[in-house]
């Protein structure tokens, strides 16, 4: 090694005073040097004695100064070169920043986004020096710098053709002087061909950028030797395995850079490049669903942003809510454009996020703004309406009523921004668009907050929200949408177990009839009425007509499209379900309980990797969603990796602190692992459960069927049966039963539910 001190000047001209090391590897030591003639910092790369006895000044040089009149932004430029004393140098730009090594260390993996822009501009500096005549040959993150947090320049052009002759056969040894680094070694590199060509260089691409988005090498091993092995005769891992995130172009990609042989591989890295500046962007920001493209908005498309709350009291963020999501309701009635759901603009509550940012994520034109001022029994509201390309404000307007005119404003505002858009609409243009659903305000602000507690999902918001409907409903008997509240209360405290079955059930289809007696054009109505006839009234057919009736009624409501792919997954029609997701996942893309529906569906139709990648992209999106990592668990029992399934299942029960049915599937991934003890606790634990909460967890059968316990199972799956347990929808096609299956009662049991 050459340990130059800390202020040596090279005796060239006393042109370098070396200030501190950088780095240190197997053929160099970089250090931190001042250029005393230009009085600039540059790297100052000085070859080991070894490395400088073996290869000869004459040949570096010339290697070098090849190197050097490469030009391009993704090309780390020589300044100079020489030998000073014995030691060969050459000198680079000092650019603040870090290798990617440095950064691989820090992070294992890189987001997707910044793997593939890494790649691609990796790629783009190697086009240009293949056209010039120059491979690199050793391509790895130590030689690829990131300047300005992301941009990659590729460094030390032209050191390994270098070393390559002096070297020889000692390129394969393990004594330091290995030519190119194992682990991103071209198989006609590692089996020591001479003439090799740009698509080697392509090769080690290929390693980074498996490294990049996998974490470690596509090939691995103890010694260098093992590792070059790898190289020659094996196929890497399959990359969605190791992060089932990463796009399927990008894993397509990854393997035809990692062929074999050079004439599979993409023939130029300028291709390869092209490959990397077609995956769209967006994955590592968790806003694509693995199922469903972006489509591009081919008409006006607008998100209304959920309204800030500027009201003395903090409180009246309820109403606040509430103006956004009638407003949200009323603009989804109209034709001519499209409408971001609830939850999807929601998702930017709070966030200073720029327009062109949520433009990109929602796939919209435009976006409205606003705030609301409640103070006694006056209104203010102001709203603005931008344009997402330029972020041009095109219209604005502030209302001041009292709040018996809320619906007027709600009009109001409606009108405004169709005209402002120049939207031609269908029917009467001085025609209300928001028709109030009750004449008592007072009623309208009960449901307000029933919806703005129903939406947080927790048992306690669920109780609170199912108050605030029934106080809305006492002020205003007849205010339909306040018992299609109720109704969607119910349902989801069923659904969570929160409820027993029967009580949940029973009262939300009291409801929702209630709701459709009141108005029969009701889709919210519909929907949950559906639901209560698949889930606890089993009757398929009138189920079917509900969705169908509702989504004719609204188009817009995603909720329906959710609910109706469950549908069609339990009876077993997966394209059709799918289909319906995606529709859901059109209108509501950032929908954390619509993409684990999807994920769901897809276990349900045991297509495994594409249930896990849709899984991963909800939990991109949020790591605490439970109910995501739940089925990515159980997409893992089935898929016989069981210790991923369980760590997956205890985070989730943690999560959500032992939810029954979220617990049994963890106690199933024990039995099946072979974890008889921990299986049989969970077991018993959820039988103590059911006698105290009055719920049967349905999976407890499942833990008993993989326990070789036949007749408990059964004997549960008899208990679920007479409870009318929404969990059995599913047994006709969900994969959790399938060691019960053989068993002629598992027949019998689809028999009296007509599933068979």
């Amino acid at each position: 090694m050459s340990d130059v001190p800390p202020g040596l000047q090279l005796p060239v001209a006393g042109r370098y005073a070396i200030e501190r090391e950088l780095g240190r590897g197997g053929m160099a030591t970089v250090y931190l040097a001042r250029d005393i003639k230009h009085k600039r910092p540059v790297a100052l790369k000085i070859m080991h004695r070894q490395l400088t006895n073996a290869v000869g000044a004459e040949r570096f040089l010339r290697e070098v100064e090849i190197a050097a009149n490469l030009t391009h932004p993704n090309i780390l430029t020589v300044h100079d070169s020489g030998d000073s004393d014995g030691l060969l140098y050459y000198v680079m730009p000092y650019v603040a920043g870090e290798s990617l090594r440095e950064r691989l260390r820090g992070e294992k993996q890189l987001p997707i986004d910044e793997a593939v822009e890494i790649a691609r501009e990796v790629a783009e500096g190697l086009a240009y020096a293949h056209a010039q005549g120059v491979i690199h040959r050793d391509v790895k993150p130590e030689n690829i710098l990131l300047t300005g947090g992301t941009h990659a320049c590729v460094a030390d052009f032209g050191i390994a053709r270098a070393i390559e002759g002096a070297v020889g056969e000692q390129a394969l040894t393990e004594d330091g002087l290995v030519l190119g680094t194992p682990a991103y070694m071209s198989p006609e590199q590692a089996s020591g061909e001479r003439d090799i060509d740009g698509r080697s260089d392509i090769y080690s691409l290929g390693c980074v950028l498996f490294e990049m988005l996998a974490g470690v090498p596509p090939f691995r091993g103890a010694t260098a030797m093992a590792i070059i092995a790898g190289h020659l005769a094996d196929r890497p891992p399959l990359l969605r395995a190791l992060r089932s995130t990463v796009p399927h172009g990008v894993e397509a990609a990854v393997n035809q850079a990692l062929a074999k042989a050079p004439a599979d591989r993409f023939q130029s890295a300028a291709r390869f490049a092209e490959a990397m500046a077609e995956v769209p962007l967006g994955w590592s920001s968790g806003r694509y669903l693995a199922t469903i493209g972006r489509p591009e908005p081919s008409a006006p498309a607008v998100a209304v942003l959920p309204f800030v709350n500027m009201s003395a009291d903090r409180d009246n963020e309820y109403f606040s809510d509430g103006m956004t999501e009638e407003l949200i309701n009323a603009l989804s009635k109209l034709g001519g454009m499209r409408i971001a759901s609830r939850t999807s603009a929601f998702a930017f509550k709070g966030k200073s996020a720029d327009v062109r940012e949520i433009g990109r994520a929602l796939t919209v034109t435009h976006i409205v703004s606003g705030s609301v001022r409640k103070a006694g029994n006056r209104l203010r509201v102001a709203v603005q309406l931008v344009t997402v390309d330029n972020g041009y404000q095109l219209w604005s307007e502030t209302y001041e009523r009292d709040l018996s005119d809320v619906f007027a404003v709600q009009d109001e505002i409606t009108r405004a921004i169709t005209e402002a858009l120049k939207i031609t609409l269908m029917g009467k243009t001085n025609e209300a668009l928001v028709v109030p659903p009750t004449t008592d305000v007072e009623a309208y602000n009960q449901y307000l907050k029933g919806r703005f507690h129903w939406s947080k999902r927790t048992e306690d918001g669920l109780t609170r929200g199912l108050e605030c409907f029934r106080a809305a409903i006492r002020l205003d008997p007849d205010f339909a949408v306040a018992h299609a509240g109720i109704a969607d209360s119910y349902i989801v405290l069923g659904g969570y177990t929160y409820l027993a079955t029967h009580d949940a059930y029973r009262q939300a289809k009291t409801a929702a009839l209630r709701a459709l007696e009141l108005d029969d054009s009701l889709a919210e109505a519909h929907t949950s009425l559906a639901y209560v006839r698949t889930f606890y009234d089993w009757d398929w057919d009138e189920a079917d007509k509900g969705f169908r009736r509702a989504i004719a009624l609204n188009p817009q409501y995603a909720t329906a499209y959710q609910w109706y792919g469950q549908y069609l997954s339990a009876m077993g029609q997966f394209d059709k379900s799918i289909t319906a997701l995606q529709r859901a996942l059109e209108l509501e893309p950032l929908s954390l309980p619509i993409g684990a529906s999807m994920g769901r569906v897809l276990y349900n139709a045991r297509r495994y990797d594409e249930a896990v990648t849709q899984c991963r992209a909800a939990l991109e999106m949020e790591p605490t969603f439970a109910v995501a990592r739940a089925w990515l668990g159980m997409t893992y029992i089935a898929m016989g990796v069981h210790d991923v399934a369980i760590a997956e299942l205890e985070r989730a029960v943690e999560l959500t602190k032992g939810n029954p049915a979220i617990l049994a599937g963890l106690g199933d991934a024990y039995a099946v692992a072979g974890q008889r003890d921990k299986a049989q606790r969970i077991a018993d634990t959820l039988a103590e459960q059911a006698e105290r909460r009055k719920v049967v967890p349905v999976f407890t059968a499942v833990i008993y069927g993989d326990l070789g316990e036949a007749d408990r199972a059964f004997q549960v799956l008899d208990a679920a049966y007479e409870q009318r347990s929404d969990w059995l929808v599913n047994l006709k096609v969900t994969p959790y039963f399938d060691s019960l299956r053989p068993d002629p009662r598992f027949a019998e049991l689809l028999r009296k539910m007509r599933l068979d």
